[in-house]
Order: C-alpha cells, then sequence, then structure tokens
C-alpha cells in the first residue's frame, strides 16, 4: 500500500507540472441534492483531466537511464494525453498506443504533446498488449494508467488539495471509479489527513467491476456509456488492496442520472464535465439517502466532452424535465388549422422549435393529416398547461 508521506512527496514533485485547481462550493448542485457540495475543478488541468498528476509522478521517479529509453502507454483517452504532456515537459521520448477506432480528436491532441501515436487493436486490451510488446522490444517503461503506486499516489493529491481548500471539515468524499487508482490515491489522502471523512468511489451500473468484486461476485461489465473514462473491466490489484481497507463503500449510478449531472454541473455550476467527471455529482442524486444533508467534496475529474454529446445530453435532459416538448397530433387537413395550433401555443407562452406535417402518407384518412410539434415551455407546469390548452380542440400525444 502507498502511505500518507508518498502523497505528501507526489504533491512537492509535480508542483509546476500540475495546476493547483480551485475548490469551489456549488449552490446549485447542493440545493439540487440536498447535500454540502465542493467541487474540485480537476477538469481545468492542461489535458482537462485529472490524469496529469499520476503521470507527473510516475514520470519524475523516472531514473536516468529510464528517461533516456522513453516511456509507453496504452490509452484511448486522458491518461494518453496526460503521458504525452508530462514527456513533453520532462524531455522523454513517449509513445502512445491507441485502438484503431479512437477519435481522431484524441489522436490529434495526443499527438500534438509530442508523442509518437501507434494506432493497433480493435480494443483496449488489444492495444495494451500492444504497448507491453513494444515496451519489451524498445526497453521502454510502461506507464501504466491506474495499477501503479506512482501514480495513485499522484492521483491522491487532488483529495490533498480538495481537502486543505475546502473551508469546513468534509463529512464525505465521493470519486469516480475505473480502474481504482484515482480512488485508491484519494482515500489513502483522507485518511492521513482527515481520518472522519467517509470515502466512496463510484461506478457506472453496466462498469460495477469494484462493486461486483467487493461483493465477492464475478466481473460482469460491458454496454456504452457515456462515461467511457470509468468503463473498466479489468480493475488494477494495487488499488483493490488500499480500497477493501480505506473505503467506506462503491456506489453504482445509471447511465440516465450521469446525463442529468452532467446537465445540473453545466447549467447550474457552469462546469463542463465529462461522463466520468460527472459520476460524482451522479451519486448525489442516485443516493440521496446516503449524503443529504452532508458536507461533500467531489471532484470533477475531467471535462474532455465531445461538443456534440454535450449538446445531445442537455436536449435530452430538456425533454426529461418538460422544458422541450415533442408533441404528436392527427389534425383534420383544412385551411387554418396550423395557424389555430400555433395560436394556441403562443397564448400560452410556448415557444416553437420545430414543425413537421405530413398530410399524403403519414395520416390514417385523406382528410386528415399528422402533424408534429417541438415547443420550448419553462418548466414541466408549464408544459402541461400548453398541453392542456392543445387538448381542449385536438388528440395530442406526448412523445
Amino acid at each position: 500500500m502507498i502511505a500518507f508521506d508518498d502523497i505528501r512527496a507526489a504533491q512537492a514533485r509535480i508542483s509546476g507540472h500540475v495546476l493547483r485547481t480551485p475548490t469551489i462550493y456549488s449552490d446549485a448542485v447542493s440545493r439540487a441534492t440536498g447535500a454540502q457540495v465542493w467541487l474540485k475543478l480537476d477538469n481545468l488541468q492542461a489535458t482537462g483531466a485529472f490524469k496529469e498528476r499520476g503521470a507527473a509522478n510516475r514520470l519524475a521517479l523516472l531514473t536516468s537511464e529510464e528517461r533516456r529509453a522513453g516511456v509507453i502507454a496504452m490509452s484511448a483517452g486522458n491518461h494518453a494525453q496526460a503521458v504525452a504532456r508530462m514527456a513533453h515537459l520532462y524531455g522523454i521520448s513517449a509513445v502512445i498506443v491507441m485502438p484503431v477506432h479512437t477519435p481522431a480528436t484524441k489522436v490529434v491532441r495526443t499527438a500534438a504533446w509530442g508523442a509518437e501515436v501507434v494506432l493497433h487493436g480493435e480494443t483496449l486490451a488489444e492495444s495494451a498488449a500492444h504497448a507491453h510488446a513494444l515496451a519489451t522490444a524498445q526497453g521502454r517503461v510502461f506507464v501504466h494508467p491506474y495499477d501503479d503506486p506512482a501514480v495513485m499516489a499522484g492521483q491522491g493529491t487532488m483529495a490533498l488539495e480538495l481537502i486543505e481548500d475546502a473551508p469546513v471539515a468534509l463529512d464525505a468524499l465521493i470519486v469516480a471509479t475505473g480502474g481504482g487508482g484515482a480512488l485508491a490515491g484519494c482515500a489513502v489522502a483522507a485518511a492521513g489527513l482527515a481520518p472522519g471523512i467517509a470515502v466512496y468511489g463510484v461506478e457506472v451500473e453496466t462498469y460495477g467491476a469494484f462493486a461486483q468484486v467487493l461483493a465477492g461476485q464475478p466481473i460482469e461489465v460491458g454496454g456504452p456509456t457515456i462515461a467511457e473514462g470509468i468503463a473498466v473491466r479489468d480493475i488494477g490489484q494495487a488499488p483493490l488492496a488500499v480500497i477493501r481497507e480505506l473505503v467506506r463503500k462503491v456506489v453504482l449510478v445509471p447511465e440516465q442520472t450521469i446525463e442529468e449531472a452532467i446537465g445540473l454541473l453545466a447549467e447550474g455550476a457552469k462546469v463542463v464535465a465529462e461522463g466520468a467527471g460527472a459520476a460524482g455529482v451522479a451519486a448525489l442524486l442516485a443516493h440521496p439517502g446516503t449524503f443529504r444533508g452532508k458536507r461533500v467534496g467531489i471532484p470533477v475529474c475531467g471535462g474532455n466532452i465531445d461538443a456534440r454529446i454535450l449538446s445531445n445530453v442537455l436536449l435530452r435532459n430538456l425533454l426529461r424535465d418538460g422544458r422541450l416538448l415533442r408533441l404528436h397530433m392527427q389534425i383534420p387537413d383544412r385551411p387554418g388549422v396550423l395557424a389555430d395550433i400555433a395560436g394556441k401555443i403562443g397564448a400560452e407562452g410556448g415557444n416553437i422549435i420545430e414543425v413537421s406535417h405530413q398530410r399524403l402518407f403519414a395520416a390514417a384518412s385523406v382528410q386528415a393529416a399528422e402533424l408534429e410539434v417541438m415547443v420550448e415551455a419553462r418548466d414541466r407546469m408549464h408544459a402541461d398547461a400548453i398541453v392542456q390548452n392543445l387538448s381542449g380542440s385536438y388528440v395530442v400525444r406526448v412523445i
């Protein structure tokens, strides 16, 4: 196990290479969850994620011979950019192996730090195997994303700063959990600095590897998730030993709740978070009884979310909240009907965003037409009033 002194040493070692990101109280998240919430904004790191901490500490500990040999890592996301950036800062040669279908933007950002990017394998497991083979062949040091004591210690500096900078004594710390390096490092930091803090990990339901292992169950994970940064099958054995001893519980959150957390952070806290970065807030939403009334610290561990995905998430949340309505109506095919419907929506203060009017093929009768309208409303009560006004004259279905 790593010790608290390892994290203190890492904090001094990486100073100047990694930002000491702000810890802020979020009134919006606190009101929405019933907890008192302080957010640690590690989405503001140069590469947009906390992974720089572990990479910086691991590379700083390389011997002169290892520095000359260079490093290699496997990743499809934040770890790739973190190792590439730190290798650039330390003047070390770096090779990053990424799956062949890695989004082009991630490949370009990684290469922009001067690393050699090798695209190999359909999956992360295949990329990892190739990276290990290259490490052996080229004599490079393999930098694991989480199953490495130096990486764990570096990630733990995130909790160290959060606890030091929060103006109150925290009751709980919630850390997004993939391979376990960040959770383990943060748990050691909390135990050394403020032993009374209860530390929780959080995983998305479809990738609950740690929750399953801790419950004595076989690992069964898989499926699409917006929290790809914590969608891990092979957990770290070094982190697992720490987590068994120091972590109160690893909780699971549904996919939809992570989307809601991304929206709450963006609209309420004015913070952009990727799926994994919003997982801690999702835990507050999914488990209110556990955290209500508590003083909670949450690292927003990453903000690298695709703009298109972010826009889709926000629109989906608007639909769930009733602020965006999709209305389907069978209407008589005669002059003035569309104007009447628009008038009724406008009379209630609704804003028409989109209209689809089909008269030739969709309607059951030649005397009818099918109409789909997208309407913007203030809230669910306002949306209900719009539907009620239309329902007095038309058969309305909310879809």
